[in-house]
């Protein structure tokens, strides 16, 4: 029909006109994004902007929430202040003890957790729930709170960061006091270890782990065990390494999982110069104790140089600090009769010294002499060291006979004079121990590796090593008493008896 317009007409350019102003659409869509994307970028200038125009913040320790809503007790700047909460932080992390941040108008804006630096002080004693008093390293004491993660986890003796303008502890450090003056470790000696000492070990077991063995045996016999025993004799033959010995029987007679607990007391530690500061740790190595005895397993206190610590009250051997520090003993000694788990273990080469108080029956109860050994008992000792595990050139047990027939050979090497005109000669074999038969085959190995190395001989410790090293001990025999104390001889190879007036060293 004249004048009339159809659509296919336009259909080429009408197409490509929606397909124009599609691609159009989608243009302006992700410029619109992009216009966003710009705005929201612009703010976050703007902001971050603003908060470097912000005033710095300043932190305080959380105290404890206000009378009136919103507002907090904070020290902060060396002084106590009552401060705006914001609405924003979380009521429930503001726990007292906390760092919190403070922004600008002093207002609490954020809870930032206990803080992890401040200075160490030691747990004197808990008062109350939320209290304790602590001293610091000069012994100053303070009263403190205890924030919260410390309600149920701190004792006394225990070391804690503590911030002394807030009047706050906030964390247990891990090493406690007692800890440091105290091995609370089961050792790895075993009886098979010492050599030498059947005798001593058998009434040990007899005296100490029976009572644990067989409790109802005890029990019906109405029998008590022993509170303690007292390991004597010269020095280097093997007292420590009994106690020792005893906590690691132990753990193994206890089985299904129990454990023995050993604290071995580091005596010269334990001394203070501050007065009641001895005593204190004393109680708190027995509070220690107890604690470990409550699960029904065995603790051993074991004292080694016992006589350093508690030497007869009066003597005028030391200062007057063992009038208070011996009793304090006492007291805790006595204190473990309800415990039968805590046995106190005490080693002295000099039991002279010690307060007789401590040694009665009753507190120290049996006293064990670990004396010098003899041929047997050396030959003991050395199976111990000279094994089949090393390079050996001749058998064990030549090696053995030849090391004990060179350390009992007569040899001279002191004359004492007794106080009734009479004379005495000890020799070098008067003086053995374990240890010196110790440092012996050490020696001997020595000797033969350097002559491994320069190519004299590669088969291994020989007699001639061993007889050696024997000698050159004897030689270096400089940690003997000198002359200017006679009776010193005499005490240390464990003789008593005469009074020795005078002493000539002749080896």
């Amino acid at each position: 029909m004249a004048g009339e317009i159809h659509d296919d007409a336009f259909g080429p350019e009408l197409r490509s006109l929606k397909r124009n102003n599609q691609n159009l659409g989608e243009r302006n869509k992700r410029l619109a994004e992009l216009l966003k994307s710009s705005r929201d970028r612009l703010n976050d200038l703007y902001v971050k902007v603003e908060e470097l125009g912000e005033p710095a913040s300043t932190y305080g320790i959380y105290l404890a929430p206000a009378a009136r809503d919103g507002e907090a007790e904070v020290h902060t700047s060396g002084r106590r202040m009552r401060l705006k909460v914001s609405p924003l932080v979380d009521p429930a992390a503001l726990v007292p003890g906390t760092l919190v941040r403070l922004g600008e108008g002093t207002v609490v804006v954020e809870a930032c957790g206990f803080t992890p630096t401040g200075q160490i002080a030691t747990m004197v004693e808990r008062i109350g729930d939320d209290r304790a008093v602590v001293a610091d390293q000069q012994g100053a004491e303070s009263l403190v709170m205890l924030a919260e993660p410390l309600l149920d986890t701190t004792r006394a003796g225990d070391t804690v960061l503590v911030n002394a303008s807030a009047g706050y502890a906030f964390e247990r450090i891990q090493k406690t006091e007692v800890n440091q003056l105290s091995l609370d470790e089961i050792p790895d000696v075993t009886y098979a270890d010492i050599g030498g000492l059947s005798s001593q070990i058998e009434t040990i077991q007899d005296s100490v782990e029976l009572p644990f063995s067989h409790p109802e045996l005890y029990t019906a016999y109405d029998l008590t065990p022993p509170k303690g025993l007292l390991l004597y004799g010269p020095p280097g033959c093997g007292k420590t390494l009994i106690a020792k010995a005893v906590a690691n029987s132990l753990s193994q007679r206890i089985g299904d999982g129990g454990q023995a607990h050993f604290i071995n007391v580091k005596g010269p530690e334990l001394l203070n110069k501050f007065v009641g500061e001895t005593e204190r740790r004393i109680r708190l190595i027995f509070e220690r104790a107890r604690e470990l005895a409550a699960g029904g397993n065995p603790v051993i206190v074991f004292f080694d140089e016992m006589e350093s610590i508690f030497r007869t009250r009066g003597s005028g051997v030391s200062s007057d600090m063992e009038t208070t520090v011996v009793p304090q003993l006492l007291t805790e000694i006595d204190g473990v009769e309800d415990i039968a788990n805590v046995i106190v273990i005490g080693a002295t080469n000099r039991e002279e010294l010690i307060d007789p108080a401590i040694l009665r029956p009753g507190r120290l109860d049996i006293k064990i002499r670990v004396s010098r050994p003899n041929k047997e008992e050396a030959k003991d000792i050395l199976a111990r060291y000279i094994t089949e595990a090393i390079p050996l050139a001749e058998s064990r047990e030549t090696l053995i006979d030849a090391t004990v027939a060179a350390m009992f050979a007569p040899r001279p090497f002191v004359r004492l004079e007794l106080v009734d005109g009479t004379a005495e000669v000890l020799h070098y074999s008067d003086f053995v121990s374990g240890a010196m038969i110790a440092n012996v085959v050490d020696r001997a190995k020595k000797l033969a590796i350097k002559d491994h190395i320069s190519g004299v001989s590669t088969a291994g410790v020989t007699a001639d090593h061993l007889r050696q090293a024997v000698r050159d001990e004897q030689d270096e025999s400089e940690d003997m008493p000198n002359t200017a104390n006679p009776d010193e001889w005499a005490r240390i190879t464990g003789r008593h008896g005469r009074r020795v007036v005078a002493a000539e060293v002749i080896g």
